[in-house]
């Protein structure tokens, strides 16, 4: 879908006639008969014509495969003749979105074609395009073709402020955009629009913050990351002004946002005990949140371990679980990518090698704090061993030396007695001659 790149409002260059001559063809193209009845007349008014033309434009979706594209290209042509095409438009786009009935497989890709060639014929900053987008939005959301959408998302935020629209229709294309990836299954591209759509509300203004809208949006949000099987950070979202208003607006929500941000098992058990059946009532999966916890309550474990080494006992009673189990669950939670580590059956711990905190705030901080302090105490008993060590290598090395020093003093000292006893010899046999 690609946009034009200038200024200019482009023009179908294989268009040649008057609007006269070209609206009596497409009237008679259309079978229009109230078109042709204003065209029959001298100075028929455009926009009025233009009327007529359009009421009669649903006719595209029966017209044969190889002319479609050239009738909807001229239909384009004309309307963008008018004062005022915004006023012809949606509703054109709506007639084009609809595939042409004998063509099931040429036929979605032919009208795409044609949304997208409205879109490019427009000059890149009429606020227009706005509306025509969201037409194409919708028509990609019924076809499931989020693909086809993808490699533009990082121009919108650029269109959309070339457009000049307000934050209701940026909101609103926001969440289009999320619809038609959800469609497609994409999860976490639904989920990074919600959230654009969640920033669009001002964060000064309470009513605006607390709007019929606003809450709709949060809670949609909000549930979709509580179910989801990729999501187990919740920062991102508690920050958004609107989904913090959950708290005066829908209490036990923002309760249970609270609880799976930074909170474990236990808690979540407490919360079921105190609003029994809510959980079923809101359509959540039971299932799906108790496991999550689970997972969750394992980070928080993890990350609360200073000596980085987790008894088998500990993690069940966090997880409540057998001892069975914690083989798989810790499959599970490194799966999940919240913790690295492996597992020592012999030891019965868990060794973690890195975790990733679930919140980082002044209790984060303790633990952090603690964690540096056991390091260092570490280091510090390292480091005397290693001081002893040298200290004891040194102290050997000098008996070592002065043990050497006294075998060599020893065999020099026997060395010359040895020399005086045969003098002394020599010269007792030498006085027997005489």
């Amino acid at each position: 879908m690609p946009a034009a790149t200038n200024d200019a409002q482009p023009q179908l260059l294989f268009v040649d006639g008057s609007f006269q001559e070209l609206a009596t063809e497409m009237a008679e193209y259309l079978k229009s008969e109230d078109a042709k009845q204003l065209l029959s007349k001298d100075n028929a008014n455009k926009e009025e014509v233009l009327a007529k033309l359009i009421a009669s434009s649903g006719a595209f979706s029966t017209v044969p495969e190889k002319e479609f594209t050239a009738a909807s290209n001229l239909m384009i042509y004309l309307v963008l003749q008018s004062t005022d095409p915004k006023k012809y438009l949606p509703a054109l786009c709506g007639n084009l979105a609809k595939p042409i009935n004998g063509s099931p497989v040429l036929g979605v890709g032919l009208s795409l074609n044609a949304l997208t060639t409205v879109f490019n014929l427009l000059k890149p900053s009429d606020p227009i395009r706005a509306r025509v987008f969201m037409e194409i939005l919708k028509f990609l959301k019924a076809h499931s073709m989020f693909d086809n959408l993808r490699t533009y998302l990082d121009k919108l935020p650029g269109w959309l402020d070339a457009w000049g629209t307000d934050e209701e229709v940026e909101r609103t294309i926001y969440e289009q955009v999320a619809d038609c990836a959800l469609e497609s299954g994409e999860e976490q591209e639904c989920y990074e629009f919600l959230l654009r759509a969640l920033r669009t509300f001002d964060a000064d203004d309470k009513e605006d913050l607390t709007s019929d809208d606003a809450q709709r949006l949060s809670l949609r949000a909000v549930k979709m990351a509580l179910l989801s099987n990729t999501y187990y950070l919740f920062q991102d979202l508690r920050a958004i002004p609107c989904v913090q208003a959950l708290s005066e607006t829908h209490a036990v929500y923002s309760q249970l946002l609270d609880i799976f941000a930074e909170q474990d098992l236990e808690d979540y058990n407490d919360f079921n005990d105190e609003h029994k059946g809510w959980v079923e009532k809101e359509n959540l999966d039971q299932e799906k949140l108790h496991r999550k916890m689970r997972l969750l309550t394992f980070a928080s474990l993890a990350a609360a371990t200073p000596s980085r080494e987790i008894e088998y006992a500990k993690i069940c009673k966090a997880l409540q679980i057998s001892a069975e189990d914690v083989e798989t669950w810790a499959i599970d939670v490194i799966r999940a990518g919240l913790v690295e580590g492996k597992l020592s059956q012999k030891r019965g711990m868990f060794l973690v090698h890195k975790v990733t905190y679930r919140v980082f705030g002044q209790k984060q901080y303790r633990e952090l704090a603690t964690r540096v302090d056991h390091w260092r105490n570490t280091l510090q008993n390292v480091l005397t061993v290693l001081h002893q060590e040298q200290v004891n290598a040194k102290t050997q090395r000098e008996r070592e030396t002065q043990e050497l020093e006294r075998k060599v003093a020893n065999a020099n000292n026997g060395g010359h007695g040895g020399r005086r006893n045969e003098q002394r010899q020599q010269r007792e046999r030498t006085d027997n001659d005489d």
